[in-house]
């Protein structure tokens, strides 16, 4: 199944790189994503999928409401950063490894068939080279927090290339939309999910939106004319996980094949300014992990 999964992205992959006219002309800047995710805006314990920062910046030659048909007219440049934590931070009996991420990407978003389709990759740094580590004990120490004693035990250094594939649909049902995807993975995680989206509101209408990687949640990176009011997101998914760099066969966790996440947000539109909440439930990742966690995410938008 791996291998099929690794042929399946890379042809696209190629056939991506094939557009003819996907470079050839000047781009202006569409839009912006941004989300913070913490589990101290969750369940309040540092641990596991910790924390994690995501920056997106998207060009094309315009947005008119709907999808390109051709793969390339729209570009999305991502840079995420993240902290996968043991247990304890202080804690040498570690469940887990530590695992600082540094990872830029660049996607595609294109309408393929009547489907929304992303498909990109990222260059995942892992180590002590991302200063991830060294980053958060200085945090620590600067609060009068814990100093994290777990840095020893992190994932070595590695640059994992990383393939993604999105295809999803909206579906409006009233004043919902409803949206079913399927996407799958090979790199730094190995995997095959599927799940859907539910917004309960305006928020996003004729917009593009791309997708967290920790939390799932849908990120608004290209606005239409966005309508004031209060907008509720609802979403799930499940996931068969094959491999993990973050867990590997030699660390003292088990990677777990199934892996769920469902998750909840409330978006505010107002007239110069927009904040989106959103709370997420990761299930267990690993044998040895206890319980699942819960995670908090918040983006604040603020036009001058």
């Amino acid at each position: 199944m791996k291998k099929v999964l690794r042929a399946a992205i890379c042809a696209a992959l190629v056939f991506m790189g094939c557009a003819p006219s996907a470079f050839s002309q000047d781009r202006v800047t569409l839009g912006f994503a941004r989300l913070f995710t913490n589990d101290a805006l969750g369940d309040m314990h540092d641990r596991w999928r910790s924390g994690s920062y995501a920056v997106s910046r998207f060009r094309g030659y315009r947005w008119d409401g709907q999808l390109p048909s051709e793969a390339g007219s729209v570009l999305e440049a991502r840079i995420r950063s993240e902290i996968i934590a043991p247990r304890s931070l202080t804690n040498r009996a570690i469940d887990r490894p530590y695992a600082g991420v540094i990872a830029p990407g660049l996607f595609t978003h294109f309408d393929v068939g009547g489907f929304e389709a992303r498909l990109g990759g990222e260059l995942v740094f892992t180590g002590p080279q991302t200063k991830v580590g060294a980053f958060q004990r200085e945090v620590h120490e600067f609060l009068g927090l814990d100093t994290p004693r777990v840095l020893g035990s992190q994932i070595p250094d590695g640059v994992h290339p990383t393939a993604n594939l999105e295809i999803g649909k909206d579906l409006t049902l009233g004043s919902a939309v409803v949206r079913p995807f399927l996407e799958a993975q090979v790199g730094v995680e190995d995997y095959l999910r599927v799940g859907a989206d539910v917004i309960l509101g305006r928020f996003g209408r004729d917009g593009l939106f791309t997708r967290d990687t920790v939390t799932g949640h849908r990120v608004l990176g290209i606005s239409a004319l966005p309508e004031q009011g209060i907008s509720l997101t609802l979403g799930g998914d499940v996931a068969r996980v094959f491999d993990s760099v973050y867990l590997p066969d030699f660390g003292p966790a088990t990677l777990k094949g199934d892996r769920a996440r469902l998750r909840a947000g409330v978006h505010w539109q107002g007239e110069r300014a927009a904040v989106f909440y959103g709370v997420t439930w990761l299930g267990k990742e690993f044998e040895e992990q206890a319980t699942d966690q819960i995670l908090g995410s918040v983006r604040l938008s603020l036009q001058f």
